[in-house]
C-alpha cells in the first residue's frame, strides 16, 4: 500500500511550513515582489554588461594604465557633481519624478554612444591636439593623453562605473527602502542577491554571444556590431526599468497593505557626514575605525590586484570583441560561483566556525590568490615549459590566474565579507548605526576606490606602467596583513560586544547569513 498524504508530508502545517522556507513569499505580497524582483534583475544585468563592456572599451584604446587616471580624476568628480545636482533636484522633485529625470541621461547617453558617438570618432576626437599632447608629455602619462583623445570613450566608462551607485545603490535600493517594511526585507532582500547573480550568468553568457556575432567582419566593425547589439540590450533594460517602475507606482502603489507597511517601517534618516567630521567620528571610535579599516583594505586590494590583471589581458586579447567576450566569461563565471557560495558555504562557515574565522576567509582567499597571480607574472618566462604540458602560453596562464583570483575574491566579498561586515553593527545602538555606516561610507569606501588609484598613478609616473607591478605586489602584501590584524583586533570587540548581557537580552537579532538561513530565520 502507498503512504497517504499526509504520512509522506506530514500534515497541511508542517507542508505549509516547509514551502515557507523555500519561499517566504505570502500570494498576497506578490504584487509587490515580482516586479521588484524583475526591476532589480534588469538593472543588475544593465550593471553586468557595462562592467565588461566599459573595460573593453577602454583597455585595448587607451591601456589599463589609464583605469587608475579615470578612476580619481573621472569617477570621483563625477560622484561629486552628481550628489551636488541630485540633492538639489530632491528639493524640489518628487520622489517618482527624481527617479526618471535621474536614469533617463543614462540610457540615452548609452543610446547615443553606440550609435552616434563610437561610429564617428574622427568628428568628436581631437586627434591633432592629443598628438601635440602625445609629444609634450613623458612616456609613463601617456595614458593622460590617450584619455584626452578618445574623451567619449572616457565618459563611457564613467557612466558605466556610475550605474552601479546611482542607479542599483541608490535609485533602487532606496525604492525598496521606502515600500518595504522591516519584517518583509527579512523575507525579501535575499532573495534580490541571488536574483543579481542570476543576472551576471544571463549576461556574461548575452556578451559573450554578441561578441561573437561578427566573427566574419574586420575588427572595427566587428566591434561596432557587438557595441550596438550590447547597448541595445542595455536600453532596452534601462527602459523596462521604467515601464515597471511606473506600473508599480500607478497600480501597486496605491494598495493599502503596502502603504501601511512602508508606513510602519520608521526608519531614521541616514545622515550624510562631510570628510573632515567622518574622520573625527572614527578616530573617536576604535571600533568603528576597524571596519573602515577592513572596507578600505577590500577596496585597495582588489583594486591593485584588477588594474594588474587587466594589462595582461589587454596583451592576450587586444581586439575589442575579444576582450569583450573574455570579460563576459569572467561575468558569468563570477555569478555561478557566488550563488554556490551564497547558497552552501558562507552560512555553514560562519556558524561553525565563528564570526573571526569567516571574516578572515576574504583577505587570505585574496592574498592567496594574489600570490597565485603575481607568481606567475613574474615567472612567466620561467613557466613556458610547464604551459607546454597544457599547451598553453605563459600568458595565457597569467590571465587564467588572474580570472580564478577575480573570481574567487569577488564571491568571497559577497557571499562571506558584506555578511560578517554588516554583522559588526548588530550589537550598536542606533545612533551608532546610522553614524557609523555614515562615517565608514565616506572614509572606507572612499579610501579603498580612490586610495590604490592614486598609488598606482604615483607608479606609473615614476616608474611606468609595466615596471611597478613589484611594487603594487608589495603594496598588495601590506594591505592584506593591515586587512588580517584589522579583521583579528575588530573580532575580539565584536565577540565582546555580542557576549554582553544588554546586547544579549535586548540587542537585535543577527541578520540571516545566507539564502537558505535567510528564508529559515523568516519563517
Amino acid at each position: 500500500m502507498s503512504a497517504s498524504p499526509s504520512r509522506e508530508f506530514g500534515s497541511s502545517h508542517e507542508f505549509g511550513k516547509w514551502r515557507g522556507r523555500l519561499w517566504p513569499v505570502h500570494a498576497c505580497e506578490l504584487k509587490k515582489l515580482l516586479p521588484m524582483l524583475l526591476i532589480f534583475f534588469l538593472i543588475s544585468f544593465n550593471y553586468a554588461i557595462l562592467k565588461g563592456t566599459k573595460d573593453a572599451v577602454i583597455v585595448p584604446s587607451c591601456g589599463a594604465d589609464a583605469l587608475p587616471f579615470l578612476k580619481v580624476y573621472g569617477t570621483v568628480p563625477a560622484a561629486i557633481l552628481f550628489v551636488i545636482i541630485y540633492s538639489k533636484l530632491s528639493n524640489i522633485l518628487s520622489k517618482p519624478t527624481l527617479f526618471y529625470v535621474t536614469i533617463l541621461p543614462f540610457i540615452l547617453f548609452f543610446a547615443l554612444f553606440a550609435t552616434v558617438l563610437y561610429p564617428n570618432p574622427h568628428f568628436f576626437h581631437p586627434v591633432e591636439s592629443a598628438l601635440w599632447l602625445n609629444e609634450h608629455l613623458p612616456i609613463k602619462l601617456m595614458a593622460i593623453a590617450s584619455i584626452y583623445e578618445r574623451w567619449t570613450y572616457a565618459i563611457f566608462y564613467i557612466l558605466s562605473e556610475l550605474w552601479g551607485s546611482v542607479v542599483l545603490s541608490l535609485l533602487f535600493w532606496g525604492f525598496a527602502n521606502d515600500i518595504t517594511g522591516v519584517k518583509e526585507a527579512k523575507r525579501f532582500y535575499a532573495l534580490f542577491g541571488l536574483g543579481a547573480n542570476l543576472a551576471l550568468i544571463v549576461a556574461g553568457e548575452l556578451v559573450k554571444t554578441f561578441a561573437r556575432l561578427g566573427d566574419h567582419l574586420p575588427e572595427k566593425e566587428a566591434w561596432g556590431l557587438s557595441l550596438n547589439y550590447l547597448m541595445g540590450a542595455v536600453v532596452i533594460g534601462g527602459s523596462l526599468v521604467i515601464v515597471v517602475y511606473w506600473w508599480m507606482q500607478r497600480y501597486v502603489l496605491r494598495d493599502e497593505q503596502i502603504i501601511a507597511a512602508a508606513k510602519a517601517k520608521m526608519k531614521p534618516p541616514k545622515p550624510k557626514m562631510p570628510l573632515a567630521e567622518s574622520f573625527t567620528y572614527l578616530a573617536r571610535s576604535p571600533y568603528m575605525a576597524l571596519i573602515a579599516t577592513i572596507v578600505a583594505c577590500w577596496g585597495m586590494a582588489i583594486n591593485f590586484i584588477e588594474v594588474s590583471w587587466k594589462g595582461q589581458v589587454r596583451v592576450a586579447f587586444p581586439s575589442h570583441t575579444d576582450y569583450s567576450w573574455f570579460m563576459g566569461t569572467y561575468s558569468q563565471m563570477t555569478g555561478i560561483v557566488t550563488c554556490l557560495m551564497i547558497l552552501f558555504v558562507s552560512g555553514n562557515v560562519i556558524r561553525r566556525f565563528g564570526w573571526t574565522t569567516a571574516a578572515l576567509l576574504t583577505p587570505i582567499v585574496v592574498g592567496l590568490s594574489g600570490i597565485a597571480f603575481f607568481g606567475t607574472l613574474f615567472f612567466k618566462e620561467e613557466l613556458s615549459g610547464f604551459g607546454l604540458l597544457f599547451g598553453t602560453s605563459p600568458l595565457i596562464m597569467v590571465v587564467v590566474f588572474g580570472l580564478i583570483q577575480n573570481v574567487v575574491s569577488s564571491s568571497c566579498k559577497y557571499s562571506l565579507f558584506d555578511p560578517t561586515k554588516e554583522m559588526t553593527y548588530i550589537p550598536l545602538d542606533e545612533e551608532q548605526k546610522v553614524k557609523g555606516k555614515a562615517a565608514i561610507d565616506v572614509v572606507g569606501a572612499r579610501l579603498g576606490k580612490s586610495g590604490g588609484s592614486f598609488v598606482q598613478q604615483l607608479l606609473i609616473a615614476t616608474v611606468g606602467f609595466g615596471a611597478m607591478m613589484p611594487y603594487v605586489a608589495v603594496m598588495v602584501g601590506v594591505t592584506i596583513a593591515l586587512w588580517i590584524l584589522a579583521t583579528k583586533a575588530l573580532g575580539r570587540r565584536f565577540t565582546q560586544l555580542e557576549s554582553s548581557p544588554i546586547v544579549k537580552e535586548s540587542g537585535p537579532e543577527a541578520p540571516p547569513l545566507s539564502i537558505i538561513e535567510n528564508i529559515k530565520a523568516a519563517t
